[in-house]
């Protein structure tokens, strides 16, 4: 997997690097080839917290992972041990999925557009995204892949943008817009 690793509001020394490579690589064997990957790895501060991010964009799927510590080396741990879950958790559903599929293009290809200091409007981040149209079941494997709380995608069963939640009692929720 080739990786893109940078810091916000931390110099990422080569230790760092040579500790989150040697840590990612591990993933790397869940993969057809890894080698087509290019993961992103943000590293951040807040407050005592060190945020280890990676997003991992594949032709089929996005697999996302978040964790903090106050030990760099042990949020690093977290973040592959969670994308590795991730991935154990949702095998058997991905391989039902992409079985007889030869390539399914899943990438949401997105702009973010940052608001400048002339615009003082209160959206800070713009996100552009387009998708291909899925049922409810990808919609939820991606959900669960992404790790967010929410998805947008257009519905083929019911033939319209919906959103897909999560609900505080574990189970999920749609909003269907026609």
């Amino acid at each position: 997997m080739k990786l893109n690793i940078r810091g916000e509001k931390i110099t990422i020394t080569q230790s760092m690097k040579a500790y989150i490579t040697e840590k990612l690589d591990k993933v790397d064997k869940y993969f057809e080839n890894p080698e087509e990957i290019n993961a992103n790895v943000l590293v951040r501060i807040k407050g005592l917290e060190q945020i280890i991010e990676v997003t991992a964009p594949t032709k089929r799927f996005t697999l996302r992972a978040e964790e903090s510590n106050e030990d760099f080396y042990a949020a690093v741990d977290l973040v592959v041990s969670k994308l590795e879950r991730q991935i154990r958790k949702n095998k058997d559903r991905l391989n039902k999925k992409y079985k007889n599929v030869e390539t399914i293009e899943f990438n949401l290809d997105y702009d973010d557009e940052e608001t400048t200091e002339e615009n003082k409007s209160s959206i800070v981040k713009r996100k552009n995204i387009s998708t291909k149209p899925m049922d409810e079941e990808e919609a939820i494997l991606q959900i669960e892949l992404l790790n967010h709380d929410f998805f947008v995608f257009k519905n083929i069963d019911e033939e319209c943008v919906s959103v897909l939640y999560n609900r505080k009692d574990g189970n999920y929720g749609i909003i269907n817009m026609k």
